[in-house]
């Protein structure tokens, strides 16, 4: 199979280790990844905001960055989410519509992949830490991914996972709501990070790096000790250390 990695804005800039644990996950059940250099943002922020013209503009780099591959795989289950608001965006031109169904039906968020495509649960990772689970609304919603994270981190030796109190409440990142409405923004994230912090878990996990990176935010700010992982660097982390 010709596989895709579309690594999306976040974890290009800063947060590269998430894609690199994915291509050596999937390397070790013989999936060979590429990286189209061509990719640019999934066009969310401008899609979101009601600029759907300079949405089209990005979404054609996407469609045609990934026009040759069988699948495509991210790290983001609200930029993969957002694929799947193409057929709106090109519903008028036919000829891109059809186009934007082909990469839709072939994208898939990292941990659907691992379990829908190529039936993976169990990646043979050890992780020895209390654990607890934020599961991003897009991911969760839109893509419908809630049960395939969940059993790869069953699967996790030693692991003890904690249930999140009011684990689908949103974070209150929300893109461009974050900067629009900061300060229930603010307020969203800080009871998030209180329901993380009752868990007394030492480690945050979720599938989605713009959700982690203003949790993680808020809990460096009034400095809580929790580590804000995505699920891909933990499953890696655990089968080095296994």
């Amino acid at each position: 199979m010709k596989v895709s990695l579309f690594i999306t804005c976040l974890s290009d800039a800063l947060y590269p280790r998430v894609g690199e644990a994915m291509v050596r996950l999937l390397a070790r059940y013989g999936v060979q990844v590429e990286f189209p250099k061509v990719q640019t943002c999934c066009g969310q922020p401008a899609f979101n905001s009601g600029y759907w013209k300079e949405a089209r503009e990005t979404a054609s780099t996407i469609l045609e960055a990934f026009e040759d591959c069988d699948f495509v795989i991210s790290p983001s289950g609200s930029c993969t989410g957002m694929i799947h608001h193409y057929p709106k965006l090109f519903e008028h031109d036919p000829v891109m519509l059809e186009k934007a169904v082909k990469l839709q039906q072939k994208s898939y968020e990292f941990t659907q992949f691992l379990v829908q495509v190529l039936g993976v649960t169990d990646v043979g990772a050890a992780f020895p830490h209390k654990v607890t689970y934020h599961p991003s609304c897009h991911g969760s919603r839109l893509l419908g991914v809630k049960e395939e994270p969940l059993l790869l981190m069953e699967q996790v030796k030693g692991m003890e996972l904690v249930p999140l109190p009011f684990a689908n409440d949103c974070c209150g990142f929300g893109g461009t709501f974050a900067v629009k409405m900061s300060e229930i923004s603010g307020a969203m994230v800080t009871e998030k990070t209180d329901h993380v912090l009752e868990t007394e878990a030492e480690v945050l996990v979720g599938l989605d790096l713009a959700c982690l990176m203003n949790i993680a935010g808020n809990l460096r700010y009034r400095d809580k000790p929790v580590r804000v992982m995505h699920l891909a660097e933990l499953l890696y982390e655990g089968v080095k250390g296994a």
